[in-house]
């Protein structure tokens, strides 16, 4: 009894870490598509066609991301602001954004 509980929870464990792997290649495709957008122009058309192709949908499901396409509008709209997924996840800029939607609702 006491086997199945410990290999039930060493399964989860290991496919948490196999879905952040993948989330972290989606993180890179971001960036990737970030560094097209500022040298080519053309990041969220690229971010988008990775996305809607059959390894991009493979990749968003094992990351635990439905590959709809809400989610490459989503995409496509985050590499169109042009902020480095590295910089997005920092604890500094989501309080200066924090910060500055506050203002914004102080003002309206």
């Amino acid at each position: 009894m006491l086997d199945s509980i410990d290999s039930t929870a060493f399964n989860f464990e290991q496919g948490q870490r196999a879905r952040k792997l993948f989330a972290a290649v989606v993180l890179a495709a971001l960036d990737d598509a970030i560094a097209d957008d500022k040298k080519y122009g053309n990041g969220p058309e690229q971010i988008a066609r990775w996305a809607r192709s059959r390894d991009g949908r493979e990749v968003l499901s094992c990351a635990g991301i439905d590959p709809n396409e809400r989610v490459v509008k989503g995409l496509m709209e985050f590499v169109g602001k042009g902020v480095r997924t590295s910089v997005a996840l920092s604890r500094e800029e989501s309080e200066r954004r924090a910060a500055l939607e506050s203002d914004q609702a102080e003002a309206a």
